[in-house]
């Protein structure tokens, strides 16, 4: 076929004007658009709307604009053309050859009407739309991909496709191609029929979807002819044709397609011959360039145009210029709507790269990268970066995604890839003008696609024009994107001596005892692991000191303190007027912050940066937010801007440093929380001015996907991931060992004389350790039956293996150190606790209960209700699980008490059948005849998850992308529930943000939705709570595939329902027949992270929550339709927007503040933390306008929440828990819902637990007490955190903090635990000096923070206590001091 004819290009003049660097436009928001389309505007007579106005979606244009009305004066037929395309690229080309077509009309005249799929959400455009198709003779879509809308399409033409001419569908959804009918030719039985052209889209697997499919059948058009009977093979061919002449979609292709349709289908031009030529046909892949005389398809022969290019300088023509490739999109070269590439072609030139922009016409790009960017005989790189300029996912666009082919190639070729984007569903004014950013379709499909591709920065790059809907490109958005690839591109060309690194880390709160913070990480002793291995692989890091202490005392103590500012070393000051020269914004922080330099990092004269330099080596402390405080500051709704230290920090890294790239250290620092859009920057968004043009390298943890995500969205980060601690069981320790001790002597004496006797002084021991609060204890000395003495000792013991066998994180992680042997044996014990149906996996705890005729499940149950006999078969379990797994670790343990050499011990292992460890252990237990065949399955995943817990590579990863090589990407999450998270050093993405909730995520929210109704029904006299108010995690819902998003859909009774790709963007009612029980009405509290990585899912379960508000149901089951009825009329406003239930802070802005105002002790009272609250949490999402963002709607949330009897959250990793972080006291409610209720009562307040396979829903009261006992007041854990040194001991402080802050948002702290906790660390001399002489500023804050809980009303305690406390607080404060001189 003539599929390689090659069609030449030229650059048409205009087209210079709009090209970049001579522009050095001004700052702001006009500056992104060209000057072009202003003037267009305001010749036009179409009025456009700005976003968030108007009808309230994203898109605001009108199908109008592609309107075409034949004058007609000759009396010809007319032939009405609808269209349906998901971008606009076939706009001008359509209408090009429409009116051509008129223009020299023989026998026919064309009226056309097109839309733009997103158009559809709009109630009236849809009515518009409907009425178009009732009579029109041609129906055309294409690329209708988002299932509510390919639905909508489907019931509009599926009416009138029985009097349509002819109906042609291009890859689509099957829903949608199945309307396709050129004469006898049809779609109908898509996907059922036995013939090749069908099977070709049944395949699932097929990795780039439909368009590929298409483009073989086009290409096996004859064999599939075959199959055809022969009055259907005319119609199949010309089916065949239009699909060629629309994917060549230039005006003479069009031309000739509506000549060929027409002529052939519509009845009032029957027996007229029409004439038309065969489609011109491009090259299915090849090498464009705006400049050069045709297509290539051959690498070299581009590259030898290339040469002799006589517009080129010899600096582009250099061997030495940097190479950059970019992936295009065949469709927009072909159309004509190209202006937007070419722009990004000709700034990389300006700037002295040289460029291959390679296309494909179908949706699979992983074979022209492979084929155009790889030097075929040496099997290298040929391009130093690439930039995808097509937004999608390398391989399958908008329909199915094949991730780890894209992943394969992508890794062949091993250079930085980013994927910046066009806009898609939005016109330029659109994005300028909206809080959000980023259409949520868009984000799902170009941002989030991509980055499981390992794709980074995405830079919204060229814009659309409202009336011709052609792109143009956004200078200042040009340059950035250009600048940042050369930079990347330049890593991999510099020497490792030559390059500069500014590592920088977090200081937070602003203390000098915090530098160097970062969640479950050692900072100082991982940067120090970090500069000796760089310092030994040849990078200049002169005068790193001898050991990590020295390096702390280099960065923080400045040996000439002569500032009040905290103490740390000064590297540089920087004058006002260097500062303004440097920081083109600064003026815009000027409304925040007064004129530079402020108060915050300056002496006053001079902005400071803090930090050290070695080599070619800075380490920086990131100044903090600002405004942590200052409660007026923090009561704010929307965040303010950085101050001028933030941005001075930055300007000195970029261009007085002259950093190569910088390498943010650790979860996490305030660059990527700045104030902006969510996703998609511009010019004007404080991350993106920020980070300017530096390469931005981040370790993040790796179980937390979602707030990386933010980091390579907001700050464009190249994110590598870092092991957490090992999780190992909490122990016993005082006290609750010694119950342990006495549970053992009643279990062997209990029908002895003694059995009373030690009950009671299980009684007694218990009360001591504060177990009566948790178990019903009857008084000391009550006579009780044996039966009676049976269940008392069966529920403290329960209640003691709960504290024993919870996990926690031991100590903190050091970058490059591999878990130990006993580390791994934690981690795999964990592991091995899950059933992992859908791998065929048998959890070990069933395998052994199995052995004795019982059902896993049944053993917990049992265990947790304080059965004596469960809860003593539940230890058993769990000590051989832990013995089973020590066995098979021990097989490739060395004598250091390293794991190594995995794999040979594996083969040899499962080779030869040989007497198992696990087996060999478990012949000596009651277990011994467990099922060898399922421990066989489960110990070989198991072998496969040792070696990814031992397999290192975080400094490789760093070292990969320092010297500009890709970086594979992986999931972020709970190592434990996926051990695909590991190895670390990946390049963390999320998940596809319409993948979830998985059914699996659906089932287990059910088990905790029931949970938590029996548990509040059995606290609340049988009655249900009629409103929960629940907070949803970005996270959690990663980790778990949307549990605690289901749990919300289970609560109100939907059900969420997905499309043929397995994407959730429905939802359907679930019968009370069913449900069985009432609907639950609910308050989601979003965090800001799950805002911006789930605005899908808000969407979703706000239309979810307003279809339940309108079912005409009793209101006493159905609470949703209840309180909204109740809700409207109070408030005179409609239903559904009464039913408002998903909210979040405003757009661009995270958390309460109330974590920052407990951790800096700046507030005065609760009611101040509430109002707190209530004013940056009260922006509700509106699915009914999802283009207007965030919007305040605080009266409806307050009535909502004053409906709450319960309030909700869920913890699912071991590694993280209630007062582990702040983030959980700062969204509870508890308190604030009983200010708001009528009745004052205080709600339940209850926290699941799914960090193990027995799921629980316990009390918060019940959890901060599990807490406290097992980190805060544990030997193990505060032993652990110790070994660590100066970050250790702000550890075991901020605990202490956190639980203050519970007793401030919930009141649900015991006194003990204060009481507790002041005779762990201050009574006990030693201790107390040791956290002293370790982090004396951690220590004061430590001390005042128990003075605070006392003078607040939170612990009541001895005046000694206090006084001693006060006593110290001096004493710390003039060490300090002394420190310091």
């Amino acid at each position: 076929m003539a599929s390689l004819v090659s069609s030449p290009f030229t650059l048409p003049n205009s087209k210079t004007s709009h090209l970049s660097s001579v522009s050095q436009k001004s700052y702001f928001l006009h500056s992104f658009l060209p000057k072009k389309i202003i003037q267009n505007n305001s010749r036009t007579p179409h009025n456009f709307k700005i976003a968030a106005i108007g009808n309230g979606l994203f898109t605001q244009t009108t199908p109008e604009v592609r309107r075409i009305v034949p004058e007609n004066s000759q009396g010809l037929p007319t032939v009405k053309l609808v269209y349906v395309v998901l971008e606009a690229q076939y706009q001008s080309a359509l209408t090009a050859a429409v009116q051509n077509l008129n223009k020299n009309g023989q026998y026919v005249s064309f009226e056309v009407v097109g839309y733009l799929v997103e158009e559809l959400r709009d109630v009236n455009t849809y009515k518009t739309f409907c009425k178009d198709l009732e009579d029109a003779n041609i129906f055309i879509g294409s690329l209708i991909f988002v299932e509510e809308l390919a639905l909508k399409v489907k019931a509009a033409v599926e009416k009138e496709r029985d009097r349509l001419d002819a109906v042609l569908v291009f890859p689509s959804m099957p829903e949608v191609m199945r309307l396709n009918k050129l004469g006898s030719f049809s779609m109908s039985q898509l996907g059922q029929s036995k013939s090749p052209f069908f099977q070709l889209f049944k395949n699932k697997k097929s990795s780039a979807g439909f368009a590929d499919s298409m483009l073989k059948l086009v290409r096996t058009l004859p064999k599939v002819l075959k199959y055809l009977p022969s009055d259907k093979a005319q119609d199949a061919r010309r089916y065949i044709l239009s699909l060629q002449f629309w994917l060549g979609g230039s005006p003479d292709n069009l031309v000739n397609f509506l000549k060929m349709i027409s002529g052939a289908y519509v009845p009032s031009l029957k027996g007229t011959k029409i004439d038309y030529s065969d489609p011109v046909l491009y090259l299915d892949s090849g090498i464009w360039h705006p400049l050069a005389p045709c297509m290539y398809d051959d690498v070299k022969e581009y590259l030898n145009w290339y040469g002799t290019r006589r517009d080129a300088n010899e600096k582009l023509k250099s061997k030495n210029a940097p190479l950059i490739g970019l992936v295009l999109q065949r469709s927009h070269i072909v159309t004509g709507d190209e202006s937007h590439y070419v722009a990004v072609i000709m700034e990389l030139e300006a700037r002295g790269a040289k460029v291959i922009p390679i296309f494909a016409g179908g949706l699979d790009f992983s074979g022209p990268v492979e084929r155009y960017f790889i030097d075929t005989v040496t099997k290298k790189p040929m391009v130093n970066s690439v930039v995808s300029l097509t937004g999608f996912a390398l391989v399958g666009g908008p329909a199915r995604q094949d991730h780890p082919r894209a992943v394969e190639a992508l890794m062949k070729l091993d250079v930085p890839y980013m994927v910046a984007l066009p806009l898609v569903f939005q016109t330029t004014e659109e994005w300028l003008n909206s809080t959000l950013g980023l259409h949520p379709i868009q984000v799902a499909l170009q941002v989030a696609l991509p980055e499981l591709d390992g794709g980074m920065e995405p830079i919204v790059f060229s814009g659309r024009d409202p009336r011709t809907g052609k792109s143009h490109a956004l200078h200042k958005r040009v340059e950035q994107l250009c600048t940042r690839a050369i930079k990347w591109a330049e890593l991999k060309r510099k020497t490792k001596m030559e390059k500069k690194l500014a590592v920088t880390v977090f200081s937070f709160p602003p203390d000098k005892g915090n530098v160097g913070t970062a969640a479950y990480l050692n900072v100082f002793a991982s940067i120090y692991s970090v500069l000796k291995d760089l310092k030994n692989d040849g990078y200049n890091v002169e005068g790193l000191p001898e050991t990590p202490d020295s390096l702390i005392e280099d960065v923080i103590h400045d040996k000439e303190a002569q500032f009040n500012s905290p103490n740390l070393n000064v590297a540089y000051k920087m004058s006002v007027r260097e500062y303004q020269r440097l920081t083109p914004y600064a003026t815009a922080l000027e409304e925040n912050w007064g004129k530079p330099p402020g108060n915050l990092n300056s002496d006053g004269e001079n902005l400071l940066v803090y930090g050290k330099q070695y080599g070619n080596v800075f380490i920086g402390v990131q100044p903090t937010f600002g405004y942590e405080g200052d409660p007026m500051r923090l009561l704010f709704s929307k965040s303010a801007s950085p101050h001028h230290g933030f941005a001075a920090y930055y300007s000195f890294v970029e261009k007085i440093f002259g950093a190569d790239a910088v390498l943010h250290f650790g979860t996490h620092g305030s660059l990527e929380f700045m104030p902006g859009k969510q996703v998609g920057m511009s010019d004007a968004c404080f991350p993106d001015s920020l980070i300017g043009n530096i390469p931005n390298v981040y370790y993040y943890a790796a179980n937390n996907p979602s707030e990386a995500t933010i980091a390579k969205r907001r700050s464009y980060a190249n994110t590598i991931s870092y092991l957490t601690p090992p999780a190992e069981n909490a122990g016993l320790y005082k006290g609750l060992k010694q119950l342990s001790e006495l549970i053992s002597s009643y279990q062997s004496l209990k029908d002895s004389g003694r059995g009373t006797q030690i009950v009671n002084s299980i009684i007694s021991t218990a009360k001591q350790c504060n177990l009566d609060k948790d178990v019903d204890l009857p008084e000391e000395g009550e006579d009780i039956s044996a039966k009676e003495r049976d269940v008392v000792v069966g529920k403290v013991y329960s209640k003691i293996m709960e504290i024993e066998s919870r996990l926690l994180p031991c100590g903190l992680h050091v970058i490059g150190e591999p878990p130990s042997a006993m580390e791994a044996v934690a981690t795999l014990v964990n592991i091995a606790a899950l059933n992992r149906p859908e791998d065929g996996i048998s959890s070990l705890p069933a395998i052994l209960a199995e052995t004795l005729g019982r059902d896993i499940e049944d053993v917990y149950r049992g265990s947790d209700k304080g059965i004596l006999r469960d809860v003593e078969l539940l230890r058993q379990i769990t000590e051989a699980s832990r013995g089973a797994i020590t066995a098979f670790v021990e097989q490739s343990t060395n004598n250091k008490g390293q794991v190594v050499d995995v794999s040979d011990k594996l083969t040899s292992l499962f080779g030869f059948g040989i007497n198992e460890p696990w087996i060999q252990y478990l012949s000596n237990t009651k277990f011994y005849r467990a099922d060898r065949e399922k421990l066989r399955v489960l110990f070989r995943f198991l072998g496969e998850c040792l070696r990814l817990v031992v397999a290192d590579n975080e400094l490789g990863s760093l070292k990969q992308a320092l010297e500009g090589k890709y970086v594979e990407p992986g999931p972020g999450g709970d190592p434990i529930r996926n051990p695909k998270v590991l190895p670390t050093g990946k390049n963390i993405h999320a998940l596809d943000p319409q993948a979830i909730p998985t059914t699996a995520a659906l089932q287990s929210a059910k088990v905790v939705v029931d949970r938590l109704l029996e548990r509040q029904k059995a606290d609340n006299g049988g009655k249900y709570p009629e409103t929960v108010a629940l907070v949803l995690w970005g996270t959690d819902n990663i980790k778990t595939y949307g549990e605690s998003l289901a749990q919300v859909m289970w609560m109100i009774g939907v059900r969420p329902v997905a499309d043929t790709f397995g994407r959730v963007n429905r939802v359907e009612p679930v019968s009370l027949e069913e449900l069985g029980r009432p609907r639950i009405d609910v308050v989601v509290n979003c965090s800001g992270v799950f805002r911006d990585l789930f605005i899908n899912q808000m969407n979703l379960l706000d239309r979810a929550v307003k279809l339940v508000a309108e079912l005409d149901e009793p209101d006493d089951q159905n609470y949703v339709r209840k309180h909204a009825l109740e809700q409207a009329k109070a408030l005179n406003v409609d239903v559904r927007e009464a039913a408002s239930r998903v909210f979040s802070n405003a757009s661009g802005s995270y958390s309460s503040n109330i974590n920052l105002a407990v951790e800096n002790s700046s507030w005065n009272d609760e009611k101040q933390l509430q109002e707190m609250y209530l004013s940056r949490k009260s922006f509700a999402f509106d699915s009914d306008a999802p283009g207007a963002g965030m919007m305040e709607k605080q009266k409806i949330f307050e009535m909502a929440l004053s409906t709450a009897d319960a309030t909700f959250q869920n913890l699912d990793s071991s590694e993280i828990s209630l007062t582990d972080v702040s983030h959980y006291f700062d969204s509870d409610p508890t308190n604030l819902v009983q200010s708001l209720r009528k009745d004052g009562k205080k709600p339940s307040a209850y926290i699941a637990d799914t960090t193990t396979a027995n799921a629980q829903v316990r009390t918060l009261s019940e959890t901060v007490r599990l807490d406290a006992r097992t980190k805060l007041l544990n030997p193990k854990w505060y032993e652990g955190m110790l070994s660590s040194g100066y970050e250790g001991v702000r550890e075991i402080e901020k605990r202490l903090t956190n639980t203050v802050g519970w007793s401030a948002t919930s009141g649900q702290v015991d006194n003990w635990v204060y009481e507790d906790a002041n005779a762990t660390f201050i009574h006990d001399e030693a201790m107390l000096n040791k956290l002293m002489n370790t982090n004396p500023n951690s220590f004061r804050k430590m001390v005042q923070t128990f003075l605070e809980a006392n003078g607040r009303g939170y612990w009541e305690t001895s005046a000694e206590n206090i006084e001693r406390l006060k006593q110290l607080y001096s004493e710390v404060e003039d060490k300090i001091e002394g420190i310091d001189r």
